[in-house]
């Protein structure tokens, strides 16, 4: 190696390590701060942050224009849970129409999925921030699984688990509205990005054949943008200093990084 390459190389040695001893640990520091803040916006408490449980009602409606059916549906939601709710549904392809009420709390799982996500990586972030952090692996190591957390808090609020029709209708949920809704009709409550939305599905016969047709009214909820916004800050911020971490890695090969790098192809995927 000339003289030349020997001083670039020492150069992205220093430049290296001065992220490592200096940008990392403040990048989780900020981190840290909006992962919390992330935390104080969900409704109960995450990771054992004050967060004051917070009574929210909410009108959920189908348009004003769609006079042929129509789906209403006032809920009070208490953290992660419907307290109370009053539903009515009427359908033009079904002579009956529903009026009723719930009897027992109506769980939002995705909300509870979402904090647990989010507690993970606030616990990883407290594990990460304890000692320093002093090969490129580790500091990859550190950011995916991060990384991994954010994700999957974030996509638990975004994209919600599909349930079958039979499932639905045999739930616990559906048992507690008053008066019981037609063998024909099941409900849901759920959360897709920052919206809460009550769906409704009507199962019909035609030659032998079950159909399902389904309807929805939902409103937004302020507080899951927040969240969410939090969620695309976090993210952002760890993939640029994971990609900034990867550009360095490219000069493993010239020792640069050190003997304790070990191969891409070895590091956690996020």
């Amino acid at each position: 190696m000339g003289e030349p390459e020997k001083w670039e190389v020492l150069a992205l040695q220093q430049e290296f390590d001065w992220i490592l001893q200096s940008q990392v640990p403040e990048s989780l520091k900020r981190l840290k701060v909006l992962v919390e803040e992330c935390a104080r916006h969900f409704p109960m408490s995450v990771a054992g942050l004050p967060t004051p449980l917070k009574l929210d009602k909410f009108v959920m409606a189908t348009a004003s224009h769609n006079a042929q059916d129509t789906i209403k549906c006032v809920v009070t939601v208490l953290g992660d849970n419907i307290t109370n709710a009053d539903i009515l549904i009427k359908l033009q392809k079904n002579p009956l129409q529903y009026h009723g009420t719930l009897q027992s709390e109506w769980k939002l799982q995705q909300v509870q999925d979402s904090a647990n996500h989010l507690q993970s990586c606030i616990l990883s972030l407290g594990t990460a921030t304890e000692e320093p952090i002093k090969s490129a692996e580790e500091a990859l190591y550190v950011l995916n699984t991060l990384i991994n957390s954010l994700h999957k808090g974030r996509n638990a609020l975004v994209i919600p688990k599909k349930r079958t029709i039979d499932d639905l209708a045999s739930s616990r949920n559906m048992r507690s509205l008053l008066p019981v809704m037609p063998s024909d009709l099941a409900v849901s409550f759920y959360i897709q990005a920052h919206k809460l939305i009550f769906a409704v599905y009507l199962m019909s016969q035609a030659q032998g054949n079950v159909k399902f047709d389904s309807y929805q009214a939902e409103c937004p909820a302020p507080w899951l943008s927040e969240v969410l916004l939090h969620y695309s800050d976090a993210l952002q911020l760890c993939q640029q200093l994971k990609d900034k971490i990867m550009v360095f890695s490219q000069y493993k090969d010239g020792n640069l990084l050190g003997s304790q790098c070990a191969s891409p192809d070895s590091w956690q995927n996020n």
